[in-house]
């Protein structure tokens, strides 16, 4: 049974959760970019997000080391919930995991909002246990931003060209996955091909 990050609204327990202490600062990865491109080719077509590294400078330099070490290339969006989320980046398509990296810090309280059109880490219960797995946020999801109880998610960037790729993909059937033991699974797989750092201008 493979092990499932989710989201606290809308699924309630993870399958295992990782033992690693988390990361406070991990390496940096071009340190000269503050806010560098991602493009995120799919097979519905390619979407573009900007990283904020002065708010979430963890977050995104966690993003950018997977990005650079091609660990997010011939995986697929495994979860799809219209009006909510479309999560990927921690399977392939023959529901394998990734290699990881230690989890990182929750920088939830950067100031940044769940808020549509933004990308954000998932996680498991613990809040400081985000490695691979990101998500786009399909509305504005308060309920994911912290509050004076609980962590929230973080936010680390924002789509800036191909919102209708993700659109078109929360639009996708889905259903029960008995390699992952979940629902809200693409019944036809949505691949992400290649994410790779763009130049700056």
């Amino acid at each position: 049974m493979k092990s499932l990050k989710f989201l606290l609204p809308a699924l309630l327990l993870s399958l295992s959760v990782s033992a690693a202490e988390p990361e406070c600062f991990p390496e940096e990865v071009l340190p000269d970019n503050a806010f560098p491109t991602v493009k995120i080719e799919t097979s519905m077509g390619d979407i573009v997000i900007e990283l904020n590294r002065m708010r979430a400078p963890v977050t995104a330099n966690n993003f950018l080391r997977y990005v650079l070490a091609e660990a997010y290339d011939n995986t697929i969006f495994h979860r799809v919930m219209p009006g909510f989320v479309v999560q990927g980046g921690g399977y392939t398509e023959t529901i394998e995991e990734r290699e990881l990296y230690a989890p990182i810090i929750n920088e939830s309280g950067n100031g940044l909002k769940n808020q549509m059109m933004t990308v954000a880490m998932a996680r498991f219960d613990d809040p400081h246990s985000a490695t691979n797995q990101f998500y786009f946020n399909l509305a504005d999801n308060a309920s994911l931003d912290p509050n004076n109880r609980s962590w929230g998610y973080a936010v680390f960037g924002t789509v800036i060209e191909g919102w209708d790729v993700v659109m078109e993909i929360s639009g996708v059937e889905t259903g029960y996955s008995e390699a992952l033991d979940a629902e809200d699974v693409p019944l036809m797989p949505v691949k992400l091909l290649k994410a790779n750092v763009l130049e700056s201008p």
